[in-house]
């Protein structure tokens, strides 16, 4: 039934771009070269985004995130699709004969595309949820901080997931509760345990969630390898190719460049923005950490008020000015690090540069988070696409690994893509909390399974 659905939204959608444009474009509503051509552009460029931005994959996703990708796919689509069909409309072999033409049927093919996206999201996930109960699960745990943090994550997802248990991994009943469940979530257990509980899920046929450390990493980016007839897996972690430095400068100069000149435009009312609210400073120069822990001086636009204490963001911060906010919303404040492109200190794609401040703070608690110095800091990358402000150094130090071991160009220019997902999301700028905030599940080690439940 979902393949059937997903089937016929993919099909309404590329359906609609060729009913609507059809109008103004006869050949694409009989049999043609034209109809053919353009059929087979929208299908390949549409998997490709779809693979770059996610699928229609309801019941694992909310139905916003489902629409904020599927819309993005789709937008590229029809772009990429118009602009092959307009080409195809040019009889004149010049570059002086191209004209775009039918915009306005473009715009309106793709506000009743996302029409179509938006009502099969919601209508997708209620009927998912209507058939299927959330699956009861268990937390399996060894510290309240580690519980806080998983079930901070699993309770946003209250229609899929049903917390039933949670376990101290040291119990002795913990294999007879997993049993009872259909899934189980392993929070910073320790890895020779932790492997037995995944063992025993398998064996079970039970779903298993669990957090990686830095090992798991390196063996996710290892590779099978026969030496003569023992099976081994081969980790390479040397520094990137030289044809892989090259192709990622060459990225990052040209991106930099355009990028800069199609935003110009927001370069300019930003920086009148600034100047006008308090007359102080447009720019805002802070240090920070790069490849091999160089410091360099990250450009930002200045979101808060001058001589001001300088620490993370909390919630409801009374140092942010009124444009501050607005730009650090649509992140924009980030737009000047293009000159730390140009200059070689960052990165288009790559780890967050963070304040120096806490990396030193991060590495004295976690002493691996050096690892993502590796490379340069970059302006997007996993961790501020998918992460938030807050979120836990350990994690953006997760994201920051895989994105260093699985490293190539075209991985550097999905990123880039699913960069604009960010400028939709409202929990992207999510700031620290200024309080530990209600916890709605204690932990309690080693105790019976009533007390726990």
């Amino acid at each position: 039934m979902w393949l059937i659905t997903k089937f016929g939204l993919y099909l309404l959608i590329m359906a609609t771009f060729m009913i609507v444009l059809s109008e103004e474009n006869p050949p694409l509503a009989r049999l043609s070269r034209t109809m053919g051509i353009t059929l087979t552009t929208f299908v390949i460029v549409g998997l490709l985004f779809l693979r770059v931005y996610g699928a229609y994959d309801v019941g694992r996703r909310k139905s916003k995130p489902i629409i904020y990708s599927i819309a993005l796919a789709t937008l590229f689509t029809d772009i990429v699709t118009y602009l092959q069909l307009m080409i195809m409309n040019t009889i004149t072999p010049t570059v002086y004969a191209f004209r775009l033409s039918s915009i306005g049927a473009l715009i309106l093919a793709y506000i009743l595309q996302v029409i179509l996206i938006i009502i099969f999201a919601y209508a997708g996930n209620a009927l998912f949820f209507k058939i299927h109960e959330p699956e009861s699960c268990c937390i399996i745990t060894s510290s309240q901080d580690s519980l806080d943090c998983i079930v901070r994550a699993i309770l946003r997802f209250k229609k899929q997931y049903r917390i039933d248990y949670i376990k101290d991994y040291k119990d002795k009943d913990l294999f007879d509760t997993m049993k009872k469940t259909d899934t189980v979530f392993i929070q910073d257990v320790p890895v020779v345990e932790r492997s037995e509980i995944v063992r025993y899920c398998y064996k079970n046929k039970i779903n298993i969630y669990f957090n990686p450390e830095v090992e798991d990493i390196v063996e996710m980016n290892a590779k099978y390898y026969l030496l003569d007839d023992v099976s081994v897996l081969n980790a390479n972690v040397k520094a990137w190719t030289m044809e892989q430095r090259i192709a990622k400068k060459l990225l990052d100069m040209g991106l930099a460049v355009v990028i800069g000149i199609l935003t110009s435009p927001i370069w300019i009312v930003s920086a009148i923005a600034i100047k006008v609210y308090d007359g102080g400073h447009i720019f805002f120069k802070q240090k920070r950490a790069t490849i091999n822990g160089r410091v360099f001086e990250v450009y930002k636009f200045r979101t808060m008020k001058e001589n001001v204490e300088n620490r993370s963001v909390t919630d409801d911060d009374d140092r942010i000015t009124k444009p501050g906010k607005i730009l650090r919303k649509i992140r924009m404040d980030e737009l000047p690090q293009l000159i730390n492109i140009l200059k070689g200190d960052m990165s288009f794609v790559g780890p967050r540069p963070e304040m120096l401040e806490n990396v030193n703070a991060y590495e004295a608690e976690l002493p691996e988070f050096r690892y993502r110095l590796r490379v340069k800091a970059g302006l997007t990358g996993y961790a501020q696409i998918a992460g938030k402000y807050n979120t836990t150094p350990k994690d953006k130090l997760i994201m920051d690994m895989m994105y260093i071991e699985q490293f190539n160009i075209m991985k550097d220019i999905q990123l880039i893509f699913q960069t604009f997902i960010v400028l939709l999301k409202s929990d992207s700028t999510e700031a620290f909390k200024t309080g530990d905030g209600e916890k709605k599940y204690i932990f309690h080690p080693a105790v019976n399974e009533e007390e726990n439940k």
